[in-house]
């Protein structure tokens, strides 16, 4: 196993390349305050066979010390296609020094777009050269290249100019980013000489600023060095700008509570949005909705299953649109799941628990899907079994979790008897339901083969009503009786998304802004609440 010596770990680039080292099976060493610290350094070189040098300083000075303790060892040199002077001669230091060695020349990083991210959330970027061609290359794939220059052979003294794939202005990467974020970005060019002057008086050297402007006024190259050493293509800046939209994006709006309490505890607070992970994709949210239990978590009864971390984000149900693909999801995709913290403008998901949303309805409906819909579906399908022929009681259909039921054990071929009250029989009859009884006025009929149980509250004597019996609340004390909380089945998502957009199941819901959401939970309390509630988000 090869070790290998990392400075500028936590860097741009050197964060993805300790990533794939490690992916490759090296043994990672880093370094970064340490690099010009004789006794760190020699410690840290200790069984070292290569070294990825990023010499953190805008000046050759103490560069030639640095590598003469480095040695005779394989070493990869950071250094930029600008070949500054000082570039310049630690590149000559190290071809001196090292027993091999390699150079890397980058270009433009695509990264440096992320100096406009405050511009770029007003929708206008405005800097100097809108036309200025160059080819940004991802930090990811500078990393791989030098993966194989410190892991690999055939790359002794080569010189690596990078480049991304194809060339693009940078009027043209404004609007990949607004293409990434969902909001049109404009470029609005400034004039060089009021650029020098804003860079200078953020404290930019001179030198530097004058280097950077001269640089954008000239075309850039654009080489397959990336391609020809890895094997793959270079990472396109679109594929970048999706992967970084929640850099640019900054904050979002979120429904959450810092305290355990009544309703009066929800706040819509601004928070940052949330950056993915390795598997996970960022979901532009259009709607969550409102779960009955969402009170019991808020009033802090549900610590003991879902922890009791402080402040936390309302929201179970999802509905939105990718931003940032993974896992065969792609930007713009429209999805629907289960998921923790959906009451926000943007919410991060494993893409392998999500499903594509229906097509046939929009996804402020959707919303009310993934939580509702699966209980429903276990409830029927997995624990009463329905069938064709059987009686299936469904006690407390009007509401989220009952609507569904209705239309599922339906279309499984069940003679369905519903309880309804007043305010939702309408509904339940118009889904399919054969049989409506106001509980606020007759008792429950009995001589069903199932009962499904759906309401908090139900009679001592509802063990005579079936021969079986589920329930998503309290247990029923009978040997035939099962009580289950649903769990996240993207499969069955599936099915049922299918079933909607072939109109064998409709969705019905009461449509809401995210600030009503404290107003909902006080309905649900007060019992007023029928159906499902979504809330809409924007950013």
């Amino acid at each position: 196993m090869t070790r290998v010596l990392v400075s500028g770990a936590t860097g741009t680039i050197g964060r993805p390349l300790v990533k794939q080292l490690k992916e490759a099976g090296a043994d990672v060493r880093t370094v970064t305050r340490q690099l010009t610290d004789p006794v760190a350094l020699a410690a840290a070189l200790d069984g070292v066979g290569a070294v990825f040098l990023l010499w953190p300083f805008a000046s050759a000075e103490g560069a030639r010390e640095v590598l003469e303790l480095i040695g005779s060892r394989r070493v990869v040199y950071l250094s930029s296609a600008a070949a500054r002077p000082y570039e310049v001669e630690i590149e000559r230091v190290v071809a001196r020094t090292a027993r091999e060695w390699t150079v890397l020349r980058p270009h433009a990083f695509a990264a440096n777009a992320l100096r406009w991210a405050e511009q770029v959330r007003t929708g206008v970027v405005r800097q100097p050269y809108g036309d200025a061609v160059l080819s940004p290359i991802h930090e990811r794939d500078v990393a791989a290249v030098a993966v194989r220059a410190l892991l690999g052979e055939g790359h002794h003294g080569a010189v690596h100019t990078l480049t991304g794939p194809r060339p693009l202005t940078q009027r043209e990467q404004a609007r990949a980013i607004g293409a990434a974020i969902g909001r049109p970005v404009r470029w609005e060019d400034e004039p060089p000489e009021e650029a020098k002057r804003r860079l200078l008086g953020l404290g930019w050297p001179g030198p530097a600023v004058d280097g950077m402007l001269r640089a954008l006024a000239e075309p850039g190259p654009s080489t397959g060095t990336v391609e020809e050493v890895t094997g793959v293509p270079a990472t396109g800046f679109e594929t970048w700008a999706s992967e970084h939209a929640a850099d640019f994006l900054g904050t979002m709006r979120a429904a959450r509570f810092h305290e355990y309490g009544d309703a009066s505890v929800i706040r819509v607070d601004e928070v940052p949005v949330p950056r993915p992970g390795p598997g996970e994709v960022l979901i532009e949210v259009a709607a969550t909705s409102f779960n009955p239990s969402e009170v019991g978590l808020r009033m802090g009864l549900l610590r003991d299953v879902f922890g009791g971390t402080l402040p936390r984000t309302l929201g179970w149900d999802v509905a939105g649109t990718v931003l940032t693909g993974a896992g065969g999801l792609a930007p713009g995709d429209r999805v629907i799941g289960r998921i923790d913290g959906a009451a926000a403008g943007y919410a991060v998901a494993k893409a392998s628990t999500l499903a594509r949303a229906p097509r046939r309805i929009p996804l402020t409906a959707a919303a009310a899907v993934p939580v509702a819909g699966l209980t429903a579906w276990q409830a029927v399908f997995e624990h009463a079994r329905i069938g064709p022929g059987s009686r299936v009681l469904i006690n407390g259909a009007g509401g989220g979790v009952g609507l569904f039921a209705v239309q599922l054990a339906k279309h499984a071929g069940a003679y369905v008897v519903a309880t309804a009250g007043p305010r939702s029989a309408a509904a339940v009859r118009a889904l399919g339901a054969d049989e409506i009884v106001d509980y606020t006025a007759a008792p429950l009929p009995g001589g069903n083969d199932v009962l499904i149980n759906l309401v908090a509250d139900f009679p001592a004597s509802v063990t005579e009503l079936a021969e079986e019996f589920v329930s998503i609340t309290r247990p029923i004390d009978h040997p035939r009786a099962v009580r289950f909380v649903a769990r996240d089945d993207p499969g069955q998502l599936a099915e049922l998304v299918a079933l909607i957009d072939q109109g064998v199941v409709d969705v019905e819901t009461d449509v809401r802004p995210l600030e009503s959401l404290a107003d909902v939970h006080r309905e649900a309390e007060r019992g007023l609440v029928r159906g499902k509630i979504t809330l809409t988000v924007a950013g």
